[in-house]
């Protein structure tokens, strides 16, 4: 972690101020502008969203969905009309909610500072991207938290990360590995790294990125890949004699689990998985890689095989200071439930797939977003 970085005891507020917005409690923001009191749209009471004078902080990728003129990468902060409903306010958050609502915008302009930071701790939270921020300096919040620690949080997450605990688990698939468990600075969730064999052995070790997959990894969802990645992976540095598979928590391309099964019923309209992230309020894909680089130098190793069909993830992993000398294809069969998933990851995430009736060794798409 670098000198610059946040203390812990700012980055606990974080975790404080994010669980107090999954409980719909409120918290207050502190800034160069002041101090602002910060609802998640999503937990918030009844009375928090119909309070007049409220301003809802939300980004551009929900609004641009709603079809308003914006920059789709911004955060807007819009005021509302008197009187307008919680229902509303709900609906312009959640695009599960009931469509047909009266329109409630009565200005809308781009935002930084509170907005900004009252949107990503929501996105901390994994709670949908949108604030309710009330007037300056009231109502009552149970933590208070700063807009500099929020922006910090995820790297200092990220590069805080250290190994507590290496034990050999025999897998079904992989006899001999083990498992080293990470934890960051701020008490948050694990990381995992999961040895196979030796890799230690090898110069550039074979090296998979997984991205946490609750559906797919744990009960076989047909839905997407993730479950024969992993697998596969696992099976593939087997057959090698060694690799390091990164077991990362950043479900539903870091939106959670919970907004990923939001998005699966955006699916079901007929989305495909960018617009439905896209219609939550999310960007095409919120992961990060750093934390997989330092768990990458803390095992050692500085140079791998990258185990993926994604080219972005190349870039992400080397523009964190592992080099990566080849990128190896992660090929598997389609099925009816998951081939519209693999085109749209082809078609509009840039992934390299070979998909049934195309030539024999085409790879297709232009590198974008990231699995």
């Amino acid at each position: 972690m670098g000198a610059s970085s946040p203390p812990t005891a700012d980055m606990l507020q974080v975790a404080l101020a994010e669980r107090a917005l999954r409980c719909g409690l409120g918290c207050r923001l502190v800034g160069p502008g002041g101090k602002r009191l910060v609802h998640a749209v999503e937990t918030a009471a009844e009375e928090v969203l119909r309070a007049p004078g409220a301003q809802l902080a939300i980004t551009g990728w929900r609004l641009s969905m709603l079809g308003m003129p914006v920059t789709p990468e911004g955060t807007y902060l819009l005021r509302l009309a008197p009187g307008h409903t919680a229902a509303a306010v709900r609906a312009l958050a959640d695009p599960l909610a009931r469509p047909d609502l009266p329109a409630v915008v009565v200005d809308m302009r781009p935002a930084e500072g509170f907005a900004q930071a009252a949107v990503e701790l929501c996105k901390i939270a994994r709670l949908l991207p949108a604030a309710l921020l009330g007037p300056e300096g009231g109502g009552t919040a149970a933590v208070e938290v700063s807009e500099t620690a929020v922006f910090a949080h995820r790297r200092f997450v990220a590069e805080s990360l250290k190994p507590v605990v290496t034990v050999e688990v025999p897998l079904e698939l992989a006899p001999q590995a083990r498992f080293v468990a990470f934890r960051p600075g701020d008490g948050g969730l694990e990381q995992y790294a999961v040895l196979v064999g030796e890799p230690e052995r090898f110069e550039a070790p074979l090296c998979r990125l997984h991205s946490e997959c609750f559906t797919g990894d744990l009960f076989g969802s047909l839905k997407c890949d993730c479950g024969a990645q992993l697998r596969g992976a696992l099976a593939r540095m087997e057959a090698e004699g060694g690799g390091v598979l990164l077991y990362l928590r950043q479900e539903g391309r870091n939106i959670g689990l919970v907004n990923k099964l939001r998005a699966y019923r955006l699916q079901q309209a007929g989305l495909d998985t960018v617009d439905a992230n896209l219609h939550l309020g999310f960007e095409p894909d919120g992961r990060d890689f750093l934390a997989a680089a330092t768990m990458l130098r803390h095992l050692g190793f500085a140079r791998v095989r990258l185990l993926t069909n994604n080219p972005a993830k190349v870039e992400a992993l080397a523009g964190h200071g592992i080099a990566v000398v080849e990128r190896v294809p992660h090929h598997f069969a389609a099925n009816p439930h998951n081939r519209f998933y693999l085109e749209t990851k082809a078609r509009k995430s840039g992934h390299l797939l070979r998909l049934e009736g195309e030539e024999d060794g085409s790879e297709g798409g232009k590198p974008a977003a990231r699995r």
